[in-house]
């Protein structure tokens, strides 16, 4: 399996990103900041976690692209058991390419990009130690955009996170899927500037 370095990772991301927003939009250009509550479930998940977050997404007739940031406190819940017994939270920053179907006031739209997810847990024990990681992830989902007035809609999001394999010795990353994942489903109200 080819490996890149982090620099080749992150020149490449930078690419993605400097042609989305290079990409000439239209004179009906959108911007939407979406604050959103939802849940984590299946995958890593041990059950329906509270998860809030906010989207910045600004999207062309067809195509665009979002900034997503989430938090899920209690990610892994607190446990009796002896190995942990501590705290615990995911966050993810991903930076996304979106593609939405049709201009009306109802917008379904598919969603794929790249991020980071980090995962925090804190064992509780002086006997265990803490586990912290920063690793490059995955996402990729679907959605819908209903507008209800001209500034102001509801929004629906389901996605699936993936961790990328940690950096090797090396100093690269393995861009294979990692083990750790998750799904999230959200809603939200999104203003339209």
């Amino acid at each position: 399996m080819q490996k890149l370095s982090i620099q080749q990772l992150f020149i490449a991301m930078g690419i993605a990103v400097a042609g989305v927003c290079a990409a000439p939009m239209s004179a009906s250009a959108q911007t939407f900041i979406t604050p959103f509550a939802g849940v984590t479930f299946n995958g890593d998940a041990p059950g329906h976690q509270l998860s809030t977050g906010v989207a910045l997404t600004a999207q062309g007739k067809v195509a665009g692209f979002e900034l997503e940031f989430g938090y899920t406190p209690d990610f892994f819940k607190e446990s009796t058991n002896v190995i942990f017994s501590g705290k615990s939270n995911v966050t993810t920053l991903m930076g996304s390419l979106i593609v939405g179907v049709g201009g009306g006031p109802v917008r379904p739209y598919g969603i794929a990009g790249v991020g980071l997810l980090r995962t925090r847990i804190d064992s509780g024990s002086a006997l265990v130690s803490n586990l912290r990681t920063s690793d490059f992830g995955v996402n990729a989902g679907f959605g819908l955009i209903g507008m209800v007035s001209e500034h102001v809609g509801l929004r629906g999001d389901m996605r699936y996170f993936r961790r990328l394999q940690d950096p090797s010795d090396d100093n690269s990353i393995d861009v294979a899927l990692g083990q750790f994942d998750f799904w999230r489903a959200y809603g939200g109200v999104s203003f339209k500037f």
